[in-house]
């Protein structure tokens, strides 16, 4: 952890929670340069004022499992095939900051509870990056003045406000791309994403009257991520998603069933895990939660005062969809390459082709647009900044 000021009231800044999310060690040291060059245009920034404490990767185990994912997307125009070669994402509980939901005591989760429980923040800010999509923030309370700086930032960076998104379908939604976590108690908090949700070290901020800002900032932008227009036929496409992630579960799942005692890595390696993990139930478990929205598009419009099914809520979607056999297949394709067994050079052939074809699909459905390094960076530094001063100020 690297702390810059020396300040009474503390932000923590978090970065590399997720090992194939690459921009937040960029991004937390562009913030600790900010605040060491004693930066007074923002009581946020003042070292005076404020001390900032920046974990530059809650995830060193994952991040070596991800160790190309930087080359890959470094250059002015990365293909997203080069990305999901090269992803590595851990199974949920070996996610450091998702760990404490399911009861995995992982050290590394362990070391950030004691780090808020001895700091206090004001404010913890979690740096996550999403493949495809627009940028947004997840809050575990409101704070107001955060979406005006935050949509300026987006539209002055060219990146667009992601309007709905998967990670947050049920959370409160006060501004485009601001989302708010129910309070306890309320009937949606267990459709938050886990009713143990307060059990993550994204909520342990609250035991002190501080706040968490998860701030997502994509590598791809899509072209419907800002559209809130009604979508057209919202329960047909939901279907037709659902099938999507379904069979390419199904296609991956066949050819890593046939790999079985072919890849050099041995079964209780943590990417056979994750494949075993997603090949289990994973992609119908992410099918089966469209559910109830695809009942909700069913009924016809609302008459709840909630919001329709948007073009930008659907895109979203498919991103979610596309993306799930993707990264089983990335992973497989990695393990299969290093493989010696004749064989598997069939497998990988057969995979390969497969892979390539859905990474097409994905570019052309979804129009993805490559978003800057220094766009990402800039962009997830400033709305930092912008939640500092909202949790700062009494």
């Amino acid at each position: 952890m690297l702390s810059v000021g020396h300040g009474p009231r503390h932000v923590l800044v978090v970065a590399r929670p997720h090992p194939d999310e690459p921009v937040g060690g960029a991004t937390a040291l562009a913030l600790a340069e900010l605040v060491a060059g004693g930066d007074r245009r923002s009581p946020a920034t003042d070292p005076e004022a404020v001390t900032w404490d920046i974990v530059l990767c809650l995830d060193p185990d994952g991040a070596a499992l991800s160790e190309g994912i930087e080359t890959a997307t470094a250059g002015p125009a990365p293909s997203l095939a080069s990305y999901y070669r090269a992803a590595f994402r851990p199974v949920a509980a070996e996610q450091p900051e998702w760990a404490p939901i399911v009861g995995r005591p992982l050290p590394e989760s362990r070391a950030l509870f004691d780090v808020i429980d001895d700091l206090r923040p004001v404010l913890q800010c979690s740096l996550h990056n999403v493949d495809a999509g627009g940028t947004w923030a997840q809050l575990t309370r409101d704070l107001p003045g955060l979406a005006a700086p935050f949509a300026a930032s987006a539209a002055a960076l060219g990146v667009p406000v992601q309007h709905g998104t998967y990670d947050a379908l049920y959370w409160e939604n006060p501004a485009p791309g601001i989302h708010v976590l129910p309070p306890p108690g309320s009937t949606a908090r267990p459709a938050a994403g886990s009713e143990d949700i307060g059990l993550s070290t994204w909520c342990a901020p609250q035991r002190y009257g501080g706040a968490t800002a998860i701030v997502e900032v994509p590598l791809w932008a899509t072209a419907p991520a800002d559209d809130p227009t009604p979508h057209a036929d919202p329960a047909r496409a939901l279907r037709a998603l659902s099938g999507l992630v379904r069979e390419g579960g199904r296609q991956v799942t066949a050819v890593f069933e046939r790999a079985r005692g072919l890849l050099p890595a041995p079964e209780d390696s943590p990417p056979v895990r994750v494949l075993e993990w997603m090949a289990e139930d994973l992609y119908d478990l992410v099918a089966d939660s469209w559910g109830p929205l695809v009942r909700q598009a069913e009924a016809g419009p609302r008459t709840d005062g909630s919001p329709a099914l948007t073009t930008a809520g659907i895109g979203a979607l498919e991103v979610v969809a596309r993306r799930q056999p993707l990264r089983a297949a990335g992973l497989l394709l990695r393990l299969l390459h290093a493989a010696d067994a004749p064989a598997a050079a069939g497998l990988h052939h057969e995979l390969d082709a497969l892979f390539t074809a859905w990474c097409t699909d994905f570019e052309t459905s979804l129009r993805l647009r490559w978003v800057p390094v220094h766009a990402q960076v800039e962009l997830q530094a400033r709305t930092v900044v912008a939640a500092a001063e909202c949790a700062l100020t009494p």
